[in-house]
């Protein structure tokens, strides 16, 4: 049996100081697969400092800064092989990350997308936001990891160390069956940045695959290289983003009250904000609702295009069955070994 082709593409824009401090260790660690740099219109110098620099990446230059879905979409038409590897440009990755996951995903054609162990690069004793031990979403579609509820993120104590099952898979460092990921149709351009990944892998979901996370793969992440934590920016796109990937790929019947309850529960998240004295991240929650309500019949027609694809039944497995921001604020539960486990069949 042939081994499968491995291809990692690192997306950049205007990131050369990434590129100088990990694209080396990309390269000798992901030794003897191909790496790519897609380029996504940076004004820096990054694309001639790669050509000088690195001869043996091989560059893909997108014309201008598409976001991390339409940048990948484009990039990987350029790009055969049997698995894809999305890795963010601050991510540093560490010996043999790649073949355990890629031994994982081999052993059942069904799991169509996995993620490593994503650690905190300047706290590497922690989890980090982005993806921690493997994803989840609460019946409400508000994302959480195992290791990290909302801004509470744990220690790595190798509590979740077990390769599992999970919702979705970040897309900070996200390995995917190319099959798969065109069968879907690739990432949903429509997001630009953030939750593009939980979309994906649940759409995926829907016709019938697998998401994992492989622990014994472990990489570190800055977080926030593109924008960050305290970007309003960043702020307009989850909840926008979040609120899309409900309408999307969530199943009839209690769809229109969960809709309507997430109305109410993000009003309070921006009056928190406005609260807390930033009224930017407030009317970046109220942009995003309209901006939501303004594209709901875009979204409600890839709904529809959606339930066309072969195999196509919605998929609510490993959904947590409960409020996680009940748990979180009301609950006060803080690690994700506090959820009742029963939530989560």
């Amino acid at each position: 049996m042939n081994e499968p082709s491995v291809a990692v593409v690192v997306l950049n824009f205007n990131g050369k100081y990434f590129l100088e401090k990990f694209l080396d260790t990309i390269v000798k660690c992901s030794s003897p697969h191909t790496v790519y740099v897609a380029d996504n219109g940076s004004s820096d110098d990054s694309v001639s400092y790669l050509k000088t620099n690195f001869p043996l990446v091989k560059v893909i230059e997108n014309k201008n800064n598409y976001g991390y879905a339409k940048g990948y979409n484009l990039a990987l038409k350029n790009v055969s092989a049997d698995y894809f590897i999305l890795l963010n440009s601050d991510v540093e990755v560490t010996p043999g990350w790649i073949n355990p996951v890629i031994e994982l995903m081999n052993t059942d054609k069904k799991i169509a997308a996995c993620q490593p162990k994503l650690l905190d690069y300047n706290s590497r004793n922690l989890f980090e936001y982005a993806g921690a031990s493997g994803g989840f979403i609460d019946t409400y579609c508000y994302p959480f990891c195992r290791g990290r509820l909302f801004s509470s993120v744990e220690e790595d104590s190798k509590q979740f160390d077990d390769a599992a099952e999970v919702f979705w898979a970040t897309g900070a460092a996200l390995f995917v069956n190319a099959k798969a990921f065109w069968e879907v149709g690739g990432l949903d351009e429509d997001y630009f940045a953030h939750m593009e990944e939980i979309d994906l892998c649940w759409r995926l979901k829907n016709v019938g695959y697998k998401i994992y996370v492989q622990p014994k793969s472990v990489v570190y992440h800055i977080g926030g290289g593109t924008l960050n934590k305290f970007s309003s920016q960043k702020t307009y796109l989850n909840f926008r983003n979040n609120l899309t990937t409900l309408i999307k790929n969530h199943p009839g019947g209690t769809l229109i009250f969960k809709l309507f309850f997430r109305m109410i529960l993000d009003g309070v998240a921006a009056f928190r904000f406005l609260l807390a004295g930033t009224p930017k991240h407030f009317f970046a929650v109220m942009k995003a609702h309209f901006a939501f309500y303004f594209r709901l019949p875009s979204i409600l027609r890839k709904r529809r295009e959606m339930k066309k694809l072969p195999g196509f039944r919605f998929n609510r497995s490993f959904i947590y069955k409960g409020n996680i921001v009940a748990e979180y604020f009301l609950r006060k539960k803080q690690k994700f070994s506090e959820l009742d486990k029963g939530y989560f069949n």
